[in-house]
């Protein structure tokens, strides 16, 4: 006996974005219009002006200095329980799952895995920039400074630039860049605009980064946001490897069989049955019906009794049993 296999659950997955392969015509894929590198070039440039001025020591060194004496985590103690829940919202492992977990959703509705693999392509490129600054600046957080008035650079350190702000600008802020109309693209926008302000701010609050390093932050989570349209041709062109993947892969397992539950099969349009021409003739009207039992029609009183032994109805004491050997009563005329 043949038995089919069962699909595995990654067959399945699979087997659902197989019914649209092509990316949806509706979704907008953001495009690196003048206007785009304009915003690029001057947060660039915002980018680099922030780490000049805090390398030559400049007034902004000394504001830094100045939030720092003000110590806010003191100034409103009590808030404190609440900023430290807020700033979860920059840490890279709860907002990944978070975001990772929505554009999961997205990429299972709209068939392609593009929402996911923008995702990784802006952490990967966060990871890059903001580590490889982080590091090579080496500037050390406010509650490890050594010298008042310095920029503490160069000491081993690696928060400049603020990695919660980058982070929270660049996970929350994909919602928007992924976002499928201009309405909601705005909106989205405003929202993540919203949670990494409140979070660079929080990261100040708590003393664990100066305002210089949340100014960088932000800017260096733009800047990710704002080039990511030069990466769309490396996206699809990774999508449409994993794809091609998938199918070398299966092809070397076997082709997987099919089961009326598999979600891509095709329905298979049933043809009327065409009956054999003795069974035609067998249900043509004037031939007997086929319960009755073949041979010549006989009259009733020389068929075989059909009754079941003994009587199926109630005992009556008025009814009298008829014989076989009565005599049949004679007709009269009315």
């Amino acid at each position: 006996m043949r038995t089919e296999r069962k699909l595995t659950r990654l067959d399945r997955v699979f087997a659902r974005l197989d019914r649209e392969p092509e990316r949806p015509a509706h979704i907008d894929v953001p495009k690196m219009s003048r206007h785009r590198v304009v915003l690029l070039l001057a947060t660039l440039a915002f980018y680099l002006a922030i780490v000049w001025a805090v390398v030559i020591t400049s007034w902004l060194v000394r504001l830094d200095w100045q939030v720092m004496f003000f110590r806010p985590y003191q100034q409103w103690s009590e808030i404190h329980w609440f900023v430290d829940y807020y700033v979860v919202l920059g840490q890279r492992g709860p907002t990944a799952v978070m975001v990772s977990a929505w554009l999961g959703w997205r990429s299972w509705r709209q068939h392609t895995l593009r929402p996911l693999l923008t995702l990784g392509a802006s952490l990967l490129l966060l990871n890059i920039t903001v580590g490889a600054a982080k590091y090579g600046m080496g500037r050390l957080g406010p509650h490890y400074a050594t010298t008042i008035g310095s920029n503490e650079m160069g000491l081993g350190g690696d928060i400049f630039p603020s990695g919660h702000t980058a982070n929270a600008v660049v996970t929350w802020g994909i919602l928007a860049y992924l976002a499928s109309t201009p309405q909601a693209r705005r909106w989205l926008s405003a929202l993540s605009a919203v949670v990494s302000l409140g979070v660079g701010m929080a990261t100040v609050y708590l003393g664990t980064h100066w305002l210089s390093d949340v100014l960088l932050g932000w800017a260096a989570g733009l800047l990710i946001l704002l080039a990511l349209p030069w990466f769309e041709p490396l996206i699809d062109r990774a999508e449409a490897a994993i794809f091609d993947l998938r199918d070398r892969w299966r092809a070397r397992r076997g082709a997987p069989a099919r089961t009326p539950l598999s979600p891509v099969e095709t329905p298979v349009r049933l043809k009327p049955r065409t009956a054999p021409q003795n069974e035609t003739a067998a249900r043509s009207p004037r031939a007997a019906p086929l319960y009755l039992a073949p041979g010549p029609h006989t009259p009733r009183s020389e068929r075989t009794p059909v009754t079941p032994a003994g009587s199926r109805r109630p005992p009556h004491p008025d009814r009298v049993v008829r014989s076989a050997a009565s005599t049949p009563r004679p007709l009269t005329g009315g």
